[in-house]
């Protein structure tokens, strides 16, 4: 099914999403990578705050490419979520609403999603050029020493992505298979 949301999330949009369901973004997000999010889970460590606020926020896996003239940001396709699953049930646990990446979640992850009532996203990989085209604004917002893992806050428009585990923790790279054996 295809549907439209708004970025932040809202609880209620985030529990109305299936897994399989296609899902159009408009609105802010953020981008961190592996290095911003060990950074804010030292910051976390210390007591500290965070550079954002998590509150049904989306975080989009991503370290984009220098920007063409006239653009606002280069290629910028999804990275592998897994490398990030050590810092999200935590991130989760302090409101994000969203995460946006390719591949498999850990248990562990998938235990907060269905916690916290959140989503996962999946965008293709390999189509970080025409993802691109769906980012209207990027702003580095943290961590600038990170270079393309800086926090960026982005504003996109029917940014396309795919719902892979839901709130109530369907996955569908899981029942795909299933549909898929089934059927041959």
């Amino acid at each position: 099914m295809n549907k439209k949301v708004t970025a932040p999330l809202s609880n209620e949009d985030a529990k109305s999403l299936k897994a399989g369901d296609y899902v159009y973004i408009t609105g802010t997000i953020y981008t961190a990578r592996d290095a911003a999010h060990k950074r804010m889970q030292e910051a976390l460590e210390k007591g500290e705050s965070l550079p954002i606020d998590m509150k049904n926020n989306i975080i989009y896996y991503m370290g984009p490419s220098p920007a063409r003239k006239g653009r606002p940001i280069g290629s910028a396709g999804p990275t592998t979520a897994s490398r990030m699953d050590k810092y999200a049930p935590g991130l989760l646990d302090l409101g994000l609403k969203g995460m946006i990446g390719k591949g498999k979640r850990s248990g562990e992850v998938v235990d907060a999603i269905i916690r916290n009532g959140c989503v996962y996203f999946a965008a293709v990989g390999g189509a970080g050029a025409i993802l691109s085209k769906c980012i209207k604004s990027s702003e580095i917002v943290a961590y600038d020493d990170l270079g393309t893992e800086a926090i960026r806050k982005l504003y996109v428009e029917d940014f396309p992505s795919i719902v892979v585990i839901d709130s109530n923790g369907n996955n569908l790279y899981e029942t795909a298979i299933k549909e898929y054996t089934n059927e041959n």
